[in-house]
């Protein structure tokens, strides 16, 4: 079976081109700037040269039809026709509390994709709008979504319910809804891999760090809590969002700045975070950098994000009453030996003690990091969303 995985951005789409049998990419790529000056495709066929198109792209649509163009390009492409690809998975990030799964895309289903546009205002329409292009162009081909929320829909209500009148969630259901899961759904499968146990016998804690960040506890294969929340902007300190903060912040900053709720809501996303922090960068790496070499503020920075992971790990390792195995994930959890040791130190209270010439070699593979005999397992498990939407997208249409 051949599925095209696609992710539409706001202004970008990301593309794998994946074939079943092998569980890998034949062809990957990104469109950037769509409905924007100089929107390009590059695409990269497995084992070929990169390819770059600059061509006009007004929409979603025209994009999509520029990726199909490229998967079979006699010259680039990876598929003799577009009768080739048997399905098409698509990432969503919000599906409320009506979506539970995975789901062949119908009426029903694109009908809550749209309600949700005010929850995740960035994504959903342009998740649906890659939904209807991709119907437009292959109306026979099944479509199935993938909802970055879907995975927390276990986490149960003592969870999710928010300290604010109970009135408010029923009308505009405000509760903590969780991201991300399609990774944390991915990795936990290959810890219990990993691990050599059953998933269902299984408590962990999925570690997704990068520029965004959460922690998800894991118990016997199903999400019980998640740091992120109403939207991505709760939970830990990131690369641009501030993650958990007084809500009486906000008015103080509106009545001391005297700019608008849309003001604090986009300086809280887009300019805090370890960015607002130190003045120097989102990017990690570049905050190591300037920390080594005496800048105060990016060393503060990274403190405050190791403490913020900490101390949700404590919290979930009391929620799941004991833990099995911790997984570092995403662009800094896979690839920062610093970040995952400064994390593990003084976690030896939960049975964790990591190997540090493990720690240091671990980058882009799975592995185990812990000592032998550790109580506690530490895995850096690379996460793989793109075949997770696949995996669920092939078990779905082969149960048509």
């Amino acid at each position: 079976m051949k599925i095209l995985v696609l992710n539409c951005g706001s202004s970008s789409l990301k593309y794998q081109m994946m074939d079943m049998e092998t569980k890998s990419a034949m062809a990957k790529g990104l469109v950037e700037r769509i409905g924007l000056p100089g929107a390009m495709l590059t695409h990269r066929p497995k084992g070929g040269e990169k390819e770059v198109i600059v061509a006009d792209l007004p929409d979603h649509t025209a994009a999509i039809k520029l990726v199909l163009q490229a998967v079979i390009d006699p010259n680039f492409g990876v598929l003799a026709s577009l009768e080739e690809i048997d399905a098409v998975g698509h990432r969503v990030l919000h599906g409320g509390e009506k979506v539970s799964g995975s789901v062949l895309v119908n009426a029903e289903v694109k009908q809550a994709i749209e309600e949700c546009f005010e929850l995740g205002p960035l994504h959903n329409p342009a998740n649906l709008a890659g939904i209807i292009a991709c119907e437009q162009m292959m109306p026979e081909t099944p479509q199935v979504a993938v909802f970055d929320t879907a995975f927390h829909q276990t986490m149960p209500p003592e969870a999710y319910i928010y300290g604010i009148p109970y009135e408010l969630y029923e009308k505009y259901k405000i509760r903590r809804y969780g991201f991300h899961g399609t990774s944390h759904k991915y990795v936990s499968q290959r810890a219990a891999v990993v691990m050599d146990k059953p998933l269902e016998k299984l408590k962990l804690i999925s570690c997704h760090l990068g520029n965004g960040s959460s922690l998800t506890a894991v118990k016997y294969g199903k999400s019980i809590e998640n740091s992120m929340g109403f939207t991505p902007l709760e939970g830990l300190m990131m690369g641009t969002r501030s993650g958990d903060l007084d809500p009486a912040i906000v008015p103080f900053i509106m009545k001391k700045e005297r700019i608008s709720g849309d003001a604090v809501n986009a300086l809280l996303n887009k300019k805090s975070g370890v960015l607002g922090l130190s003045g120097v960068s989102s990017d990690f790496r570049d905050l190591q950098k300037a920390a080594d070499e005496g800048n105060y503020r990016a060393q503060l920075a990274l403190d405050v994000f190791v403490h913020d992971v900490k101390k949700y790990i404590g919290a979930y390792a009391a929620i799941l009453d004991g833990v099995d195995g911790i997984i570092f994930t995403a662009g800094l959890g896979e690839n920062s030996p610093l970040i995952r040791r400064s994390i593990c130190d003084t976690l030896d209270c939960i049975g964790v003690s990591i190997d540090d010439e493990k720690n240091e070699a671990a980058g882009g593979q799975e592995v185990d990091i812990s000592k032998w005999g550790a109580r506690c397992k530490v895995m850096v498990i690379p996460t793989n969303e793109e075949l997770m939407i696949a995996l669920d997208t092939e078990e779905i249409i082969q149960k048509m």
